[in-house]
């Protein structure tokens, strides 16, 4: 098997289009769609295509002759390039004929042409043609230029039946959530295949926060206000088996990530500033076992909660929490094995959960097994365990049991009726160190429709996803079913999608909910510049506290080409516990002073635990409506 077949795979889930196959005599027909330029009149489409010899040399002067069923000729020759075109072509059911003089004629039988679209079918001439003998060269005649480099070359198309590569015998994929719904790279190169994604949005909060801080989410930050969510520059490198894959990132993203790892309070060298503008950096080697192995190290994309970390990528801009609450990101190692074309099986060893740093002495250890027989059915497992993802705050706590820990939230057990904002008061002592997560996710994709092309402006696809979640913590003083230390949590969403207009437009409705007592997969809010390492008196995450939120999206996205979606959506969001941004805000006035694991204007109460009456509080609500749009580019 070719390592080079393996390139549009790397992420996950790439775009791959099995060609139809056409044979007439000694001539073959490969066939892929792709979007049609814009014109003004859509009500017809386009036929273009290459006709090439044996040897892939273009051949010029053929004619191609086009036939309606029911009645409508046209006829064109190829120029020099080998192109040939057909414009203004009403829509339906048309056959080819290719002549080439001193060659059986090709022959497709049915070609489907669709109103504003272009269809796209290549021939290639299992003969190949003899060229006329060249004139003598001149003797002033230019040098020939140089050979384009091996690297630089366009890779070798891959066979018309491809029985090898992973899921090139399922279809079209790109309809799935999750996945970049690209056919092909617009640019690609033996060596590298480029990357670039852009992702701006306004979004407003109709609690209209004072200091424009949207809290409780991974991909929403500001509201009233236009924002660069994701610049990211990078691809995939390939080269004799060895393989590299690098994607920058800048913009909102490169801060609100970090923030939400607490290993970089473990030790030196400041990881978060390291690592935080890249998504992925990860280099292995390709094995060509079975239908293929993988080996990789480094940072790359989890893909547990089945939504992408990249949002062009997603159904909905704003994901419910068993997506945005779970890893965009692993670093460790990985192993991606291929048994057979649509089973992939793939072990992780890991650092923890969504972390650049190791906490306690166990790394995580997991992997996704991702089953995708054909292109109306995807099931995905993935499973987390051993990790001790938390900070080892007790061991260093010499307040004593029931008080604030000196480096970060108070780890004194809990009742499990705490309000939000309060130390609780004394429960049993919780090492850290020695508490263990568990945590199982697993989806299931189904394409209960496909027009297959013929819906013309009406519906033209539709499909639903289904993702469910649970696991817990244990060890250390938790406990996953009972208890005072209680550490849990369980949650699902469903969305349901359905495309219009041959996929120009598409409709996203769906949401889902979270029970998460202890509290320890819930954000937290950046109360006073606060981060999952510090941790905030406003919002603590004790075992025991509890915590239920759901929510629910309504999404609209335009679609005109491959590489660009325009999108609007409105979600709402309800928390058991106020927890969402307020008119008030949750910056301090004066802006944060620098000490978010404390209360502002004054200390905890020495009885309750809890900050004073008279020092400033956060605006915090239960419910929260955000509605927005945007525009996301992926070449």
């Amino acid at each position: 098997m070719r390592f080079r077949s393996f390139v549009k795979i790397m992420k996950c889930l790439p775009s791959f289009v099995v060609a139809a196959a056409s044979i007439a005599f000694t001539g073959s027909v490969v066939h892929a769609e792709v979007p049609a330029p814009a014109t003004a009149a859509e009500s017809f489409g386009t036929v273009v295509g290459l006709v090439t010899d044996a040897a892939k040399a273009p051949i010029g002067g053929a004619t191609v002759t086009a036939i309606r069923a029911g009645g409508g000729i046209r006829s064109t020759i190829s120029g020099s390039d080998g192109i040939y075109s057909f414009a203004d072509v009403p829509p339906g059911s048309w056959s080819l004929t290719i002549t080439v003089e001193g060659l059986p004629d090709v022959r497709v039988p049915s070609l489907n042409v669709v109103a504003g679209r272009a269809t796209r079918h290549d021939i290639a001439m299992n003969i190949a043609v003899t060229p006329k003998p060249a004139a003598p060269a001149l003797a002033s005649a230019a040098p020939a230029l140089p050979a384009l480099p091996e690297a630089l070359q366009a890779p070798e198309p891959g066979p018309e039946v491809d029985t090898q590569t992973p899921w090139a015998n399922v279809g079209y994929v790109g309809w799935m959530n999750g996945t970049s719904r690209e056919k092909s790279p617009i640019f690609d190169t033996k060596f590298f295949t480029p990357e670039v994604r852009l992702d701006v949005n306004y979004l407003q909060s109709l609690n209209r926060p004072i200091d424009h801080t949207i809290d409780g989410s991974t991909e929403e930050f500001r509201s009233g206000e236009f924002q660069i969510e994701q610049v990211s520059l990078g691809g995939d490198f390939h080269w004799d088996n060895v393989r590299a894959r690098f994607l920058s990132m800048f913009g909102m993203f490169a801060t609100t990530t970090p923030r939400n790892d607490a290993s970089n309070a473990v030790g030196q060298w400041q990881l978060s500033d390291a690592y935080r503008y890249f998504s992925e950096a990860n280099a292995g080697y390709h094995f060509d076992v079975s239908h293929g192995l993988n080996v990789d190290a480094g940072v790359f994309v989890s893909y547990v909660g089945l939504f992408s970390y990249y949002n062009f990528d997603n159904w909905t801009y704003q994901p419910s929490f068993v997506s945005s609450n779970t890893p965009w990101f692993f670093n460790g190692m990985r192993v991606q094995w291929w048994p057979t074309q649509d089973l992939k099986i793939e072990p992780w060893l890991i650092n923890g959960w969504q972390s650049y740093a190791k906490f306690n002495r166990h790394p995580g250890f997991g992997g996704q097994i991702l089953w995708i027989p054909n292109e109306n059915l995807k099931l995905v497992f993935n499973t987390y365990s051993i990790g001790q993802d938390n900070l080892n705050c007790q061991a260093n706590n010499n307040n004593g049991q029931g008080t604030m820990d000196t480096l970060c939230q108070p780890q004194n057990g809990g009742n499990p009726n705490a309000a939000a904002g309060s130390f609780v008061g004394a429960g049993p002592a919780v090492n850290y160190a020695n508490v263990t997560r568990f945590h199982e996710d697993d989806s299931l994709l189904v394409k209960y429709y496909d027009a297959k092309g013929l819906g013309g402006a009406g519906v033209s696809k539709m499909a639903f996803s289904l993702t469910w979640d649970f696991g817990c913590e244990y060890g250390g003083g938790v406990h996953c079913t009972a208890g005072p230390n209680k550490e849990e949590f369980l949650g699902v969403m469903l969305y349901d999608r359905t495309w219009f207009h041959n996929d120009l437009y598409a409709i996203t409705l769906g949401g889902g909910f979270m029970n998460n007592p202890g509290r320890y997969l819930a954000l937290t809010p950046p109360i006073n510049g606060a981060t999952a390492a510090s941790g905030s008196p406003y919002f603590t995450q004790q075992p025991g506290q509890k915590l239920y939120q759901w929510d629910t999206q309504l999404n609209l996205q335009y679609m005109p080409k491959d590489w660009i979606t325009w999108w609007t959506e409105a979600t709402f969001r309800h928390s058991s516990v106020p927890y969402w941004s307020g008119q008030g805000g949750i910056t301090p006035p004066g802006g944060n002073n620098g000490s978010p694991a404390s209360c502002v204007g004054g200390g905890a109460n020495a009885t309750t635990g809890q900050c004073n009456a008279g020092d400033w509080f956060p605006d915090l609500r239960t419910r929260e409506v955000i509605v927005g749009g945007g525009v996301m580019v992926k070449f």
